[in-house]
């Protein structure tokens, strides 16, 4: 499916890559789950793309509510720009790294459930026009859900696909 484009999209879309995402994940054993990328890799396993997904949904929904009472979030973190993005995930990724899987998992769909939840609240004007939020700048709320979801999960079975050891 192409890049959503309204609200129902949006929906749709997000379920479908969470749904397939997972779907790939329960078919593997507990010793491929916790199977070790190769190197060169800054998520190393499965637990550090869930985790991964998990804290920049939280990011989303600071944006967000801080968006709603009309202040100017720090996006994508305090002290970092999109530039630094890099240094960034690592510190995600050093975050989590004593969290278990079924933690991130569970973490994760808590929070896929919350944007999904935000999604719902919004009309297709509220969620795709572009400067309708001053927190979103030249672009809508839409974009920043979808980088947070469909795309991401999209990101995020590729990446798991390829590091373990049944692709």
């Amino acid at each position: 499916m192409p890049r959503p484009k309204n609200k129902e999209e949006l929906l749709t879309l997000s379920q479908a890559n969470f749904d397939k995402l997972f779907d790939y994940i329960n078919k593997l054993s507990d010793k491929e789950k916790e199977f070790e990328f190769a190197p060169g890799t800054l998520n190393r396993n499965i637990r550090d793309v869930i985790a991964h997904l998990y804290h920049w949904h939280t990011m989303l929904n600071t944006w967000y509510h801080a968006g709603l009472k009309d202040e100017k979030p720090e996006i994508p973190a305090r002290g970092y720009t999109w530039k630094t993005m890099p240094e960034l995930n690592r510190l995600i990724q050093e975050k989590y790294t004593t969290t278990s899987l079924d933690e991130a998992i569970e973490m994760f769909k808590g929070s896929h459930e919350s944007i999904t939840g935000i999604i719902k609240k919004h009309t297709n004007d509220e969620l795709f026009e572009k400067k309708r939020y001053k927190w979103t700048g030249t672009t809508s709320l839409g974009a920043y859900i979808i980088s947070a979801t469909s795309s991401h999960y999209d990101w995020a079975l590729k990446l798991i696909k390829k590091g373990s050891v049944t692709s």
